[in-house]
C-alpha cells in the first residue's frame, strides 16, 4: 500500500514536513478508484509510520488523526454465493464441465475446497504447499489479518494440486498468469469463467464459496470456532488464537475431509445434509 499510494507523492519528503492536507489528496487518489476499503487501510498504515517517527525524535505528531471522518466510510457487501445443497451440486457439476484453460479450471475446481480469499488463493506459490505433510502454509504477508494461516488440504484438493505441478511446476506460482508466469492469475479469472458457466455476478462469485462453506458447516454443526479458524478470521483475543492455531488444526483436518467428501455427495445428486459430530 505505502509503496504503490503514499510512496511516489510523499516518500521523498521528511515525515515531519507532511501536513494533513497532503496526506489526505494521496489517500483521495484511492478512494476515486472505489477502493474505499483500501483508503482505510492504508490511513492506518501511514499512522503506524507516523507513530514509530514519533518514538525515534523523527516527528512530533501523527497528523493522520486528523483525517478522523474524512475519509467516506467503507459500506459492507455480501459476496453473492450459492449455499442451498441442489444447487452447489449444480454448480459442482457445471465446474467439473468447464472447457476454458486447465489452470483456471484447477482454480474453480479447488476454491470450493479450501474456501480461501480469491487474492489468497490465486497467489498461491508452490513454496508453500507440503505435499508430504499435506499442509498449506500461507505467509503471514500475503494474509488479508496478515497472520499466518494452514490449511490441511482434503485428498481432492491435494489430487488437483498434483494434476496441475506438471502444468505450472516450473512458475513460482500455483495459478500463473497466462501472460506471464511472473504474475498470478488476474483477479478476474475466477468471476470470470463463473460467468462463462452462466452464473450471474448476483448468484455466485469467487469470494462465495467461503460463505458456501460457512453456512454448511454450520448448518452440519460443526463448531464455530473451527470454522472461523479456517476461514481466518481475525482473532482478538492473541493468547486464544495462538491456543486455537497449535492445537486444533487436526480437528480442521478432519471438518476439511469431511467438507470435501460431503461436496462429493452433492456432485452426484444427494440432496440430503448429513449432521456432524461437532469436534470437541
Amino acid at each position: 500500500m505505502l509503496s504503490t499510494f503514499v510512496y511516489p507523492r510523499l516518500g521523498s519528503r521528511p515525515i515531519s514536513k507532511i501536513t494533513a492536507p497532503e496526506l489526505l489528496g494521496a489517500l483521495r487518489l484511492i478512494e476515486a478508484r472505489g477502493t474505499h476499503e483500501t483508503a482505510h487501510r492504508t490511513k492506518q498504515r501511514v499512522g503506524q509510520v507516523f507513530r514509530y517517527a514519533i518514538a525515534t525524535g523523527r516527528a512530533e505528531r501523527d497528523i493522520s488523526v486528523d483525517l478522523r471522518g474524512a475519509l467516506a466510510p467503507i459500506v459492507t457487501t455480501h459476496h453473492a454465493a450459492i449455499t442451498d445443497p441442489i444447487a452447489i451440486g449444480h454448480l459442482l457439476r457445471a465446474i467439473d464441465g468447464y472447457c476454458g484453460q486447465p489452470v483456471t479450471h484447477a482454480a474453480l475446481r479447488l476454491a470450493p475446497l479450501v474456501f480461501l480469499r480469491p487474492g489468497e488463493l490465486r497467489h498461491a506459490e508452490w513454496s508453500e504447499i507440503n505435499f508430504d505433510a499435506a499442509e498449506w502454509r500461507i505467509p503471514g504477508a500475503r494474509m488479508k489479518m496478515r497472520e499466518a494461516h494452514i490449511v490441511p488440504p482434503p485428498q481432492q484438493a491435494v489430487e488437483v494440486l498434483r494434476n496441475l505441478l506438471p502444468l505450472t511446476g516450473v512458475s513460482r506460482y500455483v495459478f500463473p498468469s497466462l501472460r506471464s508466469r511472473q504474475r498470478p492469475m488476474s483477479e478476474n479469472t475466477i468471476n470470470a469463467a463463473l460467468r462463462r458457466l452462466g452464473y450471474g455476478q448476483e448468484e455466485m462469485t469467487g469470494h462465495g464459496f467461503r460463505a458456501m462453506a460457512s453456512t454448511c458447516l454450520n448448518e452440519q454443526g460443526w463448531n464455530s470456532d473451527l470454522i472461523e479458524l479456517q476461514l481466518a478470521h481475525a482473532e482478538r483475543n492473541k493468547v486464544r488464537a495462538a491456543y486455537n492455531r497449535s492445537t486444533r488444526l487436526q480437528d480442521r483436518r478432519k471438518m476439511m475431509q469431511a467438507w470435501a467428501d460431503h461436496l462429493d455427495t452433492l456432485r452426484v445428486g444427494a440432496t440430503i445434509i448429513p449432521f456432524r459430530r461437532t469436534p470437541m
